[in-house]
């Protein structure tokens, strides 16, 4: 067998490149590729895998004439990737799910709490020295404890987020992953950790907090636009941790400035690194650099994954994390 050769297309944390080290021959780009690089690499016939990242698009038109056995994606998320065109081509692709579940519920809460008691604004006021000692009215914000927060999704990570809300007695419900396109009926049962399930309807109309935990696709896609954030309570807070184009950023700066919803939290954006114009001015925001799962640690596990999924499928092996296991089917 000869001996892999692994593109890591950003450079990842320890121990990432020394596991790739010890099976074969490694090679990381340092600088910042352009889309045709990639394409490139992926044609050439050199690498037996690439470890990718979010922003690498590999999209049916880049994917189709490329020679490489595998794409380990340094994300949980692969709506980078166009999964259907890398399985026609017998690319493998892996991601690293699991380990970002509690990083991404603990930013999740943060934006809850620095929304609502506006922390930002406050750090802000304090230091342009405009802070003259304490009064009753200064940047009053919203109660979390007792609250009702809306998880649109069920998954691991709405889950982690309900049981960080339960220990401000915060009120929970949930509906699914598929929102307003759900067909399913709202269960008369409670779940023990997501609390009640609703109705999309309900949720955005009763939530104090709409808290939104789903997958990118074409059925999520602006789930949260206009006419949705006009349903809301004016008093509502719309936190984002999932993926930016679920929410329509361009309708949510609107409701911002207009004072449709009382605020947002987010972490990810419609069209990172850009963001809607207008956005950046709105005081009644929380606005994060994709920090979802931005730990020391976190990161760290991200990249053995990313590597093991790698050495894997160097080896033709189903890797531990595998998006296409039929890639490979004969």
């Amino acid at each position: 067998m000869s001996t892999p050769r692994f593109l890591v297309t950003t450079p990842l944390p320890d121990p990432a490149t020394g596991l790739l080290a010890a099976a074969g021959s490694v090679t990381v780009w340092e600088h910042e590729h352009t889309p045709e690089e990639l394409v490139a690499a992926c044609e050439s016939g050199t690498y037996s895998v690439v470890l990718s990242q979010l922003t690498d698009r590999l999209g049916a038109e880049e994917l189709a004439d490329a020679r490489i056995d595998g794409i380990s994606n340094y994300a949980v998320g692969f709506d980078n990737i166009d999964v259907v065109a890398a399985t026609a081509r017998g690319i493998m692709v892996g991601n690293t799910p699991g380990v970002l579940t509690a990083p991404t519920a603990d930013i999740t809460m943060l934006l809850i709490l620095a929304t609502a008691r506006r922390c930002v604004e406050a750090d802000g006021f304090l230091r342009r020295g405009e802070f003259s000692g304490w009064s009753p009215n200064l940047l009053l914000g919203h109660d979390v404890t007792g609250a009702k927060l809306g998880l649109i999704g069920s998954g691991r990570i709405a889950a982690a987020t309900a049981r960080r809300a339960a220990g401000f007695d915060m009120t929970i419900q949930h509906c699914s992953a598929r929102g307003r396109h759900d067909e399913v009926q709202p269960g008369v049962g409670v779940d023990p950790v997501l609390g009640r399930r609703v109705s999309f309807d309900e949720l955005i109309e009763t939530s104090d907090f709409v808290s939104v935990h789903v997958p990118m696709s074409a059925s999520t896609h602006h789930l949260i636009d206009r006419e949705v954030l006009a349903r809301m309570k004016p008093s509502a807070i719309v936190v984002n941790t999932a993926r930016g184009p679920v929410v329509d950023e361009n309708a949510l700066v609107e409701a911002l400035r207009d004072g449709v919803i009382a605020g947002a939290g987010l972490d990810v954006y419609e069209n990172e690194p850009a963001l809607a114009p207008g956005l950046v001015d709105q005081a009644n925001t929380v606005l994060l650099p994709h920090l979802g799962s931005a730990t020391v640690a976190v990161r760290a596990k991200m990249a053995e994954l990313c590597a093991l999924n790698a050495l894997a499928m160097a080896r033709r092996e189903l890797p531990p994390h595998p998006v296409n296991p039929e890639a490979w089917v004969a």
